[in-house]
């Protein structure tokens, strides 16, 4: 089986626009969340998120922002970034071995949240047909495809909040048994209109506005968490063979080595540990690991009660020991939680973490909780770390599970 590297990385989010800005922030801990500050803010219970500074306007023409969701911009501008970093140049035959797959949970949303808007609530006759192609959750790969020529495998996955990360490590298994030599794979998600805010306001799952600290409302793995905040963006990764990569000179952040995916068949929204302790050691199977060799393991970590405690359980359940010196941490203390967007913009955190050797925190972790009783880099980062593995989970409502294991090369 042939190897996959890693060759180039874009990311927008709430705490950074480019790589480099959104890991000085992680690494610093600073918190992109804050108050929403949308006309409807009074309409909610809820009134913290975080939002990404991203305007498409910077980037689109008013032609090309007509045929795109939010969604779909931001893949587009995290996709360039990655491209570019990679340092890609095809022919027309090697674009034929080259695709896309994206991530995302609910696509358009935010394009359709404006379109019932129209129609129930101001009783247009009408509405554009530009909707359909920015409704879409096909959309933003699409787009991606479009834009480079890109003409072998382009395929979407939604599997809630593990989407971006399944649509890695399919990725990897395409390049790996030689069906592809290059694919974007990654995810965006942009889930901030009003409809949306209510619908996950309604299931309990979001955490109030910090009374003396806005920023500080996702407290992963805290005793006083109270669920998370809902944030926005994209994140990108160029996935290569890695002789090919060799052989052009290309930087590689790291090889991607190992995936597992798995379903709790359990319950739509209550976590199973066991499903995702399986997910954890069929990465490392196939990436050939330990759980000794993980130097760093970047969390799902939401922040909700049982699923901190539910994943505390499945990574004491396969690292045994080692679960009590293996550093964790969840960044959706920082940069919120993405949903279909959020296991890449977390991938891409462990990477980061790994070639620069500084782990970044689980922020305002500010009271232990017995339960969640492992080393959570609790509110201050740990720079000159030797990192030389990883891992990031992803685990969704619905019980897909999705793990990835990347190494130094």
């Amino acid at each position: 089986m042939r190897r996959v590297a890693i060759t180039g990385v874009g990311v927008i989010s709430a705490v950074g626009n480019s790589s480099g800005e959104f890991f000085d922030n992680l690494a610093a801990g600073k918190s992109g969340i804050r108050r929403v500050t949308s006309d409807f803010v009074d309409k909610l219970g809820v009134k913290v998120t975080a939002v990404s500074a991203f305007q498409g306007e910077d980037f689109f023409s008013k032609k090309q922002l007509g045929l795109l969701d939010r969604t779909s911009q931001m893949a587009l501008v995290a996709a360039g970034q990655a491209w570019r970093d990679s340092g890609l140049e095809l022919g027309e035959e090697e674009k034929q071995r080259s695709g896309v797959y994206l991530g995302t949970g609910m696509g358009g949303a935010n394009s359709l949240d404006e379109m019932f808007g129209k129609l129930y609530k101001n009783g247009a006759a009408r509405v554009s047909p530009l909707f359909v192609p920015r409704i879409m959750s096909n959309a933003p790969a699409s787009h991606i495809s479009i834009q480079y020529g890109l003409s072998g495998p382009c395929l979407t996955f939604s599997t809630a909040c593990s989407s971006s990360s399944v649509s890695i490590g399919e990725a990897f298994r395409q390049i790996k048994a030689g069906y592809a030599d290059i694919i974007l794979a990654g995810g965006a998600e942009s889930l901030l209109a009003y409809g949306s805010f209510k619908c996950w306001e309604s299931l309990g799952v979001l955490a109030p506005e910090d009374a003396e600290q806005p920023a500080a409302s996702c407290r992963p793995f805290s005793r006083d968490r109270a669920g998370f905040v809902l944030g926005e963006g994209a994140a990108i990764v160029a996935l290569e063979e890695m002789e090919r990569a060799r052989k052009r000179g290309a930087h590689i952040y790291g090889e991607l080595a190992g995936y597992g995916s798995t379903a709790d068949a359990q319950h739509i929204t209550n976590p199973s540990p066991d499903g995702q302790a399986r997910a954890m050691r069929l990465a490392l199977e196939e990436a050939r690991t330990s759980p000794e060799e993980i130097d760093y393991v970047n969390a799902h970590g939401t922040a909700t009660i049982n699923n901190d405690i539910v994943e505390t359980l499945a990574i004491k359940k396969v690292f045994g020991e080692r679960s009590r010196t293996v550093p964790i941490s969840s960044t959706k203390s920082m940069h919120g939680h993405l949903l279909g967007a959020t296991g890449a913009v977390e991938f891409v955190a462990a990477l980061l973490a790994m070639k620069y050797g500084t782990l970044p925190p689980t922020a305002y972790l500010r009271l232990p909780d017995p339960e969640c009783d492992l080393d959570y880099v609790p509110n201050v980062g740990r720079s000159g770390v030797r990192v030389r593995t990883i891992m990031s989970n992803s685990f969704a409502f619905g019980g897909t599970n999705a793990v990835l294991v990347a190494k130094a090369v």
